[in-house]
């Protein structure tokens, strides 16, 4: 275990052998902390957490009580191989979060960014990529192999069927249900999930300009409000010249999925 001069670990703490501490490191008591871990500096592991598995975690990130991290994956066709979380920096996870390995039939990793909030009872399942700045809200609970794009935000109990995506910036209401990827910027509620229009406060909140939410309700209002057939309402998009770089990627993200989008 490597520790620096500012770590500490109480000694009700379990941190075993092989275990990576970086400096500035603290571990509450009774937490369990497995020989694959590796944390980064200034990172705060809280009481009667377990990270286990091969795990390597970033700076700066807190762990608060009854979190599990580094879990084997809840996938049936998983034998115990060697998969992977990855975590970046400045991550909050609340109380009771669970973040499970990848799979071999899947990617062998689950992924998150920077600077996410994980409320209490979230959950970031198998093989799942979740993007930077995300918040998912208490008992967000989306399935395995599902993509979350930057600045997205899952409502309290909100559910996403596997191999799901979410855009960037979009926004599930509390219990949403989710089938379809749900576009970038756009915001969805219900069961099933159905887009009701842009998320104009989330677009707000990060700074967008003006001009950017003007030409993503442009875009929305095309796509989905006038009938037109997919490729119809793109061609015409593309033919009016002024798409930004928002609605490049809003089509760029209509047209690579696997299992359609809501609408």
């Amino acid at each position: 275990m490597k520790t620096g001069i500012e770590t500490s670990i109480d000694p009700r703490a379990v941190v075993m052998p092989g275990a990576e501490l970086d400096h500035g490191v603290v571990v509450g008591s009774h937490a369990v902390i497995g020989p694959r871990v590796r944390i980064g500096s200034g990172s705060r592991i809280g009481p009667n957490t377990v990270i286990m598995g091969i795990t390597i975690m970033g700076t700066d990130n807190q762990v608060l009580p009854f979190s599990s991290l580094g879990g084997d994956p809840q996938d049936l066709k998983y034998r115990g191989e060697d998969t992977e979380v990855i975590i970046g920096n400045g991550n909050v996870f609340g109380e009771c979060c669970t973040v499970h390995r990848g799979t071999t039939t899947g990617r062998g990793l689950t992924r998150i960014g920077d600077n996410n909030v994980f409320m209490a009872c979230a959950h970031v399942a198998h093989d799942s990529t979740v993007g930077c700045g995300v918040r998912f809200e208490s008992g967000a609970n989306p399935g395995g192999h599902v993509d979350v794009e930057d600045g997205a935000h899952l409502g309290s109990f909100s559910s996403v069927h596997p191999f799901c995506r979410i855009g960037k910036l979009a926004s599930l209401e509390r219990g949403c249900i989710v089938v379809k990827d749900i576009p970038p910027f756009c915001a969805a509620r219900g069961d099933r999930a159905e887009l009701v229009g842009l998320n104009v406060a989330g677009l707000k909140e990060a700074r967008y300009s003006g001009k950017s939410i003007s030409s993503l309700q442009d875009a929305f209002d095309t796509i989905f409000r006038k009938g037109l057939l997919l490729n119809d309402a793109l061609a015409r998009i593309r033919s009016s010249g002024d798409a930004t770089p928002e609605v490049e990627h809003l089509m760029e993200f209509l047209l690579s999925g696997r299992r359609g989008f809501a609408r």
